[in-house]
Order: C-alpha cells, then structure tokens, then sequence
C-alpha cells in the first residue's frame, strides 16, 4: 500500500485519488502504523487496475443519483418558469410597474452582498475572535435597522414585516447575551481548526467561483420575481414566488454544500492522519448527488432540531399538558438528526460515502464518545448563521434605502428578496470556517487520543459534565 521514495525519503500512500505525504521524517514503524491508521478510517477499498475506488451501498448511490436528477430537473423546470415569468411580466407589464427601479437596486445589493461575504470570510480566517464579536453586534443592529426601513414606509405589509425584523432583532440580542460564555471555547475551536486548511490559489479560486456561481443564479432568478411583480393580474402570484425562494434555498445550500464538502475533506485528513491532501473541487458524480441530498434535508432537520432544543428549554421540567409534546418531539428530533446532519458532510468528502449513511456514523461516534452535549453548544452553526443574517440586513439596507427614495410601493418586496439573496451568499463563504470545526469535530470522534487535536475538546467536555451551562 505504501511506497517508500529513496531518493527524498517521503511517504506517499494513494487512497482513492488522495496523494498524502509524510511531513516530517518517521522511522518506518510510525510510517507502518500511520498507514494502518488511515486504513483504519478509511472504508475498505477495492483495487480497480491502479485505482483505488470506496464501494458505496447501492441504496446509497440510488439515492444520490435520484438526488442529483432531481435538482438538476428542478434546475430545467426553474428556467422554463422564470422564463415564463420574466416574458409574462415584460407583455402584461402594469403601467406603475418601473423595472429600473425594481431591478437595479436588487443587482446592486446582490453584488454588494458577494462583497461583503468576502470580508466576512476574511475577517473570520485572519481574526476569528473578532469576527464573533462583531457577529454578536452586528446582526441585531442591522436586523432593527431593516425593521426601522420598513416602518418608515408605512404600508400594511410593510409594518408586518418591521414588526418580524424587530423581534427577530430582540430574539438575537437575548441569544447574544446567552451564550457569553460560551464565547471562549468557540474562539479557541475557530482558531484551531481553520489553520488545518491553508488558503491557497487553487481555493480562492473556487471560493470565487463559487460566489460568482451564486451572484449569477441569484441574478437570474431576480428576473423572475421581477416578472411576478411586473404582472399584477395573475391569480397564481404567490404560488410562483413560493416556488422561487423553495428553489432559491435548495440552489444556495447546494453551493455551500460544495465548498463544505471540498474544504471538510482536505481539513479532516489533515486533522485526523496529519496529512497533505490534494484539494479537489467538489462538482464530481459521485459527490454532487449527496451534497444535493444533504441541501435538502440538512437544514430541515437542523430547523427541528433547534425547535425541538428551544421547546425543551421552555418546558423545562414541567409537566403540564402544554409542554407535554415536548419529550414527543425531542425524541422525534433526535431520530432525524442521527439520518441526515451536517457533520455528516466530512465523510461524504473524506471517504465518498453516501450521505445518510455518514450522517448517521458520524452521530453515532459523537454518542459514543459523549460528545452530545458538546456539539449541541457548539455556537459555530449560529456564528455563521448570524453572519448570515447581518450580510443579509447589509444587503437590504442597502436596496431597500435606495429604493425608498424613487419608488415607496417596491420598498417590502425588494427589502426582502435583498435580505433572503445576501443572507445565502454569505452562508456560502463561511462555509469555509464551518468546515474547518466540522472535520475537527469528526477526527476528534473518531480517535480521541489524536495529539494534533490537542486537548481543547476534552477540557470543554469536562467544563460541560461541572456546569449547568
């Protein structure tokens, strides 16, 4: 399995399409039993000529490919229907309707939100103890200045929606001040695992590539609500934009599926083998069935999941019949979670399996290793989510400001549509960081005395096992 170059003394041992290489000079017998451990980890390969292809369960690859077929049919449905739409609108268009104030200020926030996902990314690698504060400050401030927007517009459904972003805003200020001291320990994790994936050409390019792949799709899609908005006579207008945000979300997760399982790969092998792995873009076959997969059942059950986390700190101990669901539905939760969840994304990189089989290994190593409660107060989820939504209110402020100037009546639609499009984008770019704590997560799980992990994960679960935090 291992071939030993005389010549530069260095190890390389070709798993799959992986080249690993020694970076240090080991006897022979940690280069033995360095390979046995990576074996160990990885599936059990099968030798096809001079490649070494992981066989996956048929059922795991029918499903991937269903998954595939079905996002990529969605795709086609998507351009025939925005099509429709954007011709629809251009030949019905109301006379009110001004499409340079409708589609111009949406581009423009959407190019601002691909910027500013850039500097969030930047400020997360380089800074990661300021990133989180700023998080934390940010995201409720620019959260209350959106709902302060849509006030001064004064409509009905604008002052529906300012009274969402309020209390939206109010809901993120308390969780702020909740989670302070869990603040530190995410500090340490973010500045422990991001370093397991060093920037480079080849990943700046990507990342870039995978931003302009959202700018683009999120620009096309514009012109489909663009379309449904021109066309004030159509019955069916909250049907299609229904379907357009549904569309919307499983597209965007899609690309930050793909820097999440290109990223977890190259951090997990070198966090848990301490090995160089060769970064690949994650668009082949045998990974975009299951990252599609993992788009679509991977935030719904993270969605129940904190529901269900939520609902249990509220019901507490009580026993009264209205929290007597609450048990049900934790238990319900904690089933989904075990099929379908985000750590499971590393395996899917790492080892080419399949995602609801990754899914449900990985959770079952954190069981085992009593690393459950640890990942539920694991604030990294919420840190990008926060990043989210504070690029998301940047990018509303920013089309809704401008739109509330020239035109009153598109002040609701483009405020939001603005929100929803630079909250995605951002998601994508700190996929990066949320990787980088992922694999560090699973190569902890799967072999706790890993020296080059260190012994932040196990200090935390001994702080979580003496306090009630």
């Amino acid at each position: 399995m291992a071939k030993q170059d005389h010549n530069n003394d260095s190890i390389r041992i070709p798993i799959g399409e992986w080249n690993l290489h020694r970076e240090d000079g080991r006897s022979n017998t940690t280069t033995a039993a360095f390979a046995t451990r990576i074996n160990q980890i990885a599936p059990t390969p099968t030798q096809v000529g001079r490649a070494t292809v992981n066989q996956a369960p048929a059922t795991a690859n029918f499903t991937g490919k269903l998954a595939k077929f079905l996002f990529l049919a969605h795709l086609l449905a998507l351009a025939i229907l925005i099509t429709f739409l954007s011709v629809r609108g251009f030949m019905d268009r109301a006379r009110a309707f001004h499409p340079v104030y409708w589609y111009v200020p949406l581009f423009t926030s959407t190019s601002s939100s691909a910027l500013t996902a850039l500097l969030w990314l930047l400020l997360t690698l380089r800074h990661p103890s300021k990133a989180l504060k700023a998080s934390l400050w940010l995201s409720p401030s620019l959260t209350c200045a959106v709902g302060m927007l849509l006030l001064a517009n004064g409509t009905g459904s604008s002052l529906a929606f300012a009274a969402l972003a309020l209390a939206l805003a109010l809901i993120q200020s308390l969780y702020a001040c909740w989670i302070v001291p869990r603040l530190p320990h995410a500090y340490q994790i973010l500045s422990a695992a991001t370093p397991a994936f060093q920037p480079s050409i080849a990943i700046v390019k990507y990342i870039a590539a995978m931003l302009l792949a959202g700018l683009a799709y999120s620009s096309f899609w514009i012109l489909g609500v663009g379309g449904v908005a021109a066309d004030k006579t159509s019955t069916f207008a909250p049907l299609y934009v229904l379907m357009l945000l549904l569309s919307l979300a499983w597209s965007m997760q899609v690309i930050r599926n793909l820097v999440h399982v290109a990223v977890a790969r190259v951090a997990y092998m070198k966090l848990a083998c301490g090995a160089e792995a060769v970064f690949r873009v994650a668009t082949g076959a045998r990974w975009l069935g299951d990252v599609c997969l993992g788009a679509a059942v991977a935030p719904v059950v993270g969605v129940v999941r904190g529901s269900a986390r939520a609902m249990g700190l509220v019901a507490g101990d009580s026993d009264e019949f209205l929290f007597s669901c609450a048990t049900c539905y934790m238990g319900v939760a904690d089933r989904l979670v075990a099929c379908g969840n985000r750590w499971g994304l590393v395996h899917v990189g790492a080892h080419d399996k399949g995602f609801g089989r990754a899914s449900a290994e990985t959770w079952e190593m954190f069981v085992k290793q009593g690393m459950r409660r640890l990942i539920d107060r694991d604030v990294t989820g919420s840190f990008c989510f926060l990043c989210g939504v504070a690029g998301g209110a940047a990018a509303a402020l920013v089309a809704g400001c401008w739109v509330l100037a020239v035109e009153g009546s598109y002040v609701t639609g483009i405020t939001l549509y603005a929100f929803i499009i630079g909250y995605f984008m951002i998601r994508i770019a700190m996929a990066w960081p949320q990787a980088c704590v992922a694999a560090y997560h699973v190569a902890y799980a799967e072999n706790p005395q890993n020296s080059r992990l260190g012994s932040l994960i196990p200090n935390r679960i001994g702080e979580l096992q003496t306090s009630l935090d």
